[in-house]
């Protein structure tokens, strides 16, 4: 999913250790929608996939996002976890590549077995 918004909030980074021992790295974020009645939604980056420090408040965000909820004790929690971050207005590289609209050639005859 995609949400488009403004940064206004940069949350402090959390680390921690997991059972398993490994070494673990969370940082929230705030989204403000632009929609005619703005709703601010609480974003995690883990691991060091993306680096928040590009980003600044104020800065206009289409952000691509999973939402995980999970039980426990009873209790349900829900995760919003951004997997990439792209400011508006910025070209993604498909976005440049070169569209092709011609007919696609079928693989030529060889002796390959398979």
């Amino acid at each position: 999913m995609d949400l488009n918004g403004k940064l206004i909030q940069l949350l402090g980074v959390q680390t921690g250790q997991g059972k398993s021992g490994n070494q673990w790295k969370k940082q929230d974020f705030i989204l403000e929608t632009g929609d005619t009645y703005p709703k601010k939604v609480c974003i995690a980056v883990w691991g060091d996939k993306i680096d928040m420090n590009q980003f600044k408040v104020g800065d206009q965000l289409t952000v691509s996002f999973d939402v995980e909820s999970r039980e426990f004790n009873g209790r349900w929690y829900t995760d919003v976890k951004a997997w990439k971050i792209v400011p508006q207005g910025a070209g993604s590289p498909a976005s440049n590549a070169p569209v092709f609209n011609g007919p696609i050639d079928p693989a030529p005859d060889d002796d390959l077995p398979f």
